[in-house]
């Protein structure tokens, strides 16, 4: 037994670990409390231990129980010391078991002949790419990016130019060597919280991430973190650890020379992100103006008989050059992650107030810039929206990238004119581009500036760009949406599985349009609208006539069986799907509005023109002179409304004296499919509303 307390076997456990000793010592005790308690790697692990040598291995020591033989290992103090000096003793706590393991460990690193390279880099770049993966990482629940995931891919990157870092030094039989690593196996510090309330920092590591791609590294980084901080971690996780990142910034630390422990060549260290010093008395918008960047300091301490200065020096600079965006650093994080964006690239700001020049023509010059770049992307930002559930396709337009318009990564946080309902206002660059990208890049897609009438652009981008495309909807709304879709979904469920085999034109996968209906005839009975006429082809027709139109289901299944139609010669067929139907529809404020869903002769977009033409007649008949009391709503499948020429034809007229409704609302269930045609093969144009402009 050591002087520890703790066996030889055990000992030599310990020294393959390193710096998680502490983290072992508590899996031991929960062993020795529960062999069940833990996995079946650290069973075996310390069964082996346990059943090499006769001594068992110690519980944790309290501070109350220190043995009289570890007591007596206190050195006497000498003469000088005052008459308390059984005060101090008392204050006194010796180190033993794991914890002296750890001191060992601390004092095997000053044997290591080390060196510290340290480098500031800016991180504007940096910050402003984590901003633009993490916007749309967000905006499709996948999660974000910190600046550690970036910092240590880059670390990756640099050892596959420097390979000479992922070593270390061995010594064999008295010789030395190089021990060149087959692997980076990069170890991650990781506070975590132990059962007692004090920390411990662990390092596990990430296995082979030399042969990851960006997004499978985020996928093993944020893995062994979050078993470090379950406790799940299992001894593999922990050993061949090639290189170790450490980020004392997040303590608020600037800079850090961390231990490097036996087993590695080097140890990378990064500090907190912020101005230094001599900028953090200036006012935001002087940074700005005078395009100061925060930075980082990053150390790389090594081994000096296996690594040379120079070497750690030029390693860092890649680092720097990486981080900067050289070499497709970024692009080729955002091809990893399947983003659409061209990431914010390194650019010197040289701006007339520093050399001299005219400074109104240049904010002239900048704001007609930033002009040109709103516009864009009311015209284009509609082309990268992400409207297809089934693809998540990166998409890009150049026309939607600052870059195009001679704007820099300076540019972001300086103020622009930008106008909004209440007027004329600044606001940065940065969050003008974040409205405009909320507003028409979403999950909304918005294509509006073809039209003619300019007041009719204006008050449609005063109703979309201030609440970004969100307008907020009150619970009882999202209680009633849920409803509707619970009701959608289980009603072509109940259908599928008790009418097998039965001709069915399903709403399955478009349930999201029956809360669109209801919607649209809250709003218009909350208009004083009187009566909507709804005309729609097969699919989906069903649906609503039970959960719209309120027709009895029991009508609606006696279709399915025996109403027989003795004219044809297969029965019913899908005649039901040609009826048409009345109905009383109640909002959500009490407000009742009679629905119709007029009978069609087709399933094709035949009525079209038989609903403008009941809604024509049903407001002429009531006196409606300004159309308002009567709406008609029409829905069509993509490749119809495409396809169909009689679609064209009803738009063409729907302005004239003669047949005006005074507006119709059409709602286009995409299928992806149109009957067996699919988009790409079903028209020219990249929407099929296309034809309606």
């Amino acid at each position: 037994m050591s002087v520890n307390g703790i066996s030889e076997k055990f000992e030599q456990v310990l020294e393959s670990f390193g710096p998680n000793t502490s983290y072992v010592w508590d899996v031991l005790q929960q062993y020795l409390e529960d062999p069940n308690s833990v996995n079946e790697t650290w069973r075996q692990l310390f069964a082996e231990v346990v059943a090499s040598g006769t001594i068992t291995i110690p519980q944790k020591k309290s501070e109350e129980k220190i043995s009289k033989s570890v007591q007596a290992s206190i050195p006497e103090p000498v003469k000088t010391v005052p008459q308390n000096h059984s005060a101090i003793q008392k204050q006194l706590s010796a180190i033993s078991g794991v914890a002296a393991k750890i001191v060992e460990n601390m004092e095997a690193s000053l044997s290591l002949p080390t060196a510290t390279s340290l480098r500031i880099i800016p991180v504007k770049v940096l910050d402003e790419n984590r901003q633009l993966l993490n916007k749309y990482l967000l905006s499709r629940n996948r999660g974000k990016v910190s600046y550690t995931h970036i910092v240590a891919w880059a670390i990756v990157k640099a050892l596959a130019k420097f390979p000479n870092l992922n070593a270390a030094f061995a010594r064999v039989e008295g010789k030395a060597y190089r021990d060149e690593k087959p692997e980076i196996n990069i170890g991650l510090a990781v506070d975590t919280a132990r059962k007692d309330g004090t920390r411990a920092l662990l390092v596990p590591n990430i296995k082979n991430a030399g042969e990851k791609n960006f997004a499978e590294f985020i996928d093993a980084y944020n893995s062994i973190v979050e078993k470090a901080r379950t406790s799940s971690l299992d001894p593999n996780d922990f050993q061949g650890t090639s290189i170790t990142l450490t980020n004392p910034g997040t303590v608020g630390t600037v800079s850090s020379t961390p231990r490097l422990m036996p087993g590695q060549g080097c140890i990378i260290a990064t500090g907190a992100i912020g101005y230094e010093a001599a900028h953090q008395g200036m006012s935001a918008s002087t940074l700005s103006a005078l395009g100061v960047s925060k930075v980082m300091n990053i150390t790389c301490t090594y081994d000096h008989r296996i690594i040379q200065g120079a070497e750690s020096g030029q390693f860092l600079e890649y680092i720097h050059s990486l981080l900067l965006g050289e070499e497709d650093f970024y692009e080729e994080i955002c091809s990893d992650l399947r983003i659409p964006f061209k990431p914010v690239k390194w650019s010197s700001d040289i701006g007339a107030t520093l050399v001299g020049g005219n400074v109104a023509d240049e904010l002239i010059e900048k704001q007609a810039r930033v002009n040109q770049l709103i516009n864009a992307y009311r015209v284009r930002g509609h082309l990268i929206a992400h409207l297809d559930p089934l693809v998540d396709e990166p998409k890009n337009h150049p026309e939607l990238d600052p870059e195009y318009y001679g704007l820099t990564v300076w540019d972001l946080d300086r103020d622009f004119l930008i106008s909004d309902r209440e007027g004329i206002r600044k606001s940065s660059l940065r969050e003008i581009l974040d409205m405009l990208y909320a507003t028409y890049c979403g999950s909304i897609g918005v294509e509006f500036m073809n039209i003619q009438d300019p007041e009719q652009k204006k008050w449609l981008i005063k109703k979309m760009e201030p609440v970004r495309n969100r307008t907020v909807i009150p619970r009882s709304r999202k209680i009633q949406t849920l409803k509707k879709l619970i009701h959608a979904e289980e009603f072509e469920h109940f259908l599928h599985t008790k009418f097998i085999g039965h001709k069915r034109f399903s709403l399955e996968g478009a349930e999201s349009f029956m809360p669109i209906v209801d919607m649209i005839l809250d709003e218009f009975a909350e208009q004083n609208g009187e009566r909507a006429v709804i005309g729609m082809a097969h699919r989906g027709r069903l649906n609503v006539l039970a959960n719209t139109i309120g027709k009895s289901l029991a009508k609606i299944f006696s279709e399915f069986e025996g109403n027989l139609d003795p004219s044809t010669i297969q029965g019913s067929g899908d005649v039901k799907y040609h009826l048409g139907a009345h109905g009383v529809h109640t909002t959500l404020t009490g407000k009742n509005i009679t629905v119709e869903v007029a009978p069609n002769p087709s399933h094709l977009e035949a009525v079209d023109p038989v609903v403008e033409g009941m809604v024509r007649a049903m407001q002429d008949r009531a006196n409606d002179v300004l159309r308002e009391k009567i709406l008609p709503i029409l829905v069509h499948g993509d490749a119809a409304f495409a396809g169909q020429g009689i679609v064209a034809e009803t738009l063409n007229i729907s302005q004239l004296d003669g047949y005006r409704t005074g507006g119709t609302i059409h709602v286009i269930i995409n299928n992806q499919i149109g009957f067996t045609t699919s988009p790409d093969d079903a028209r020219s144009t990249p929407y099929s509303t296309d034809v309606a402009k």
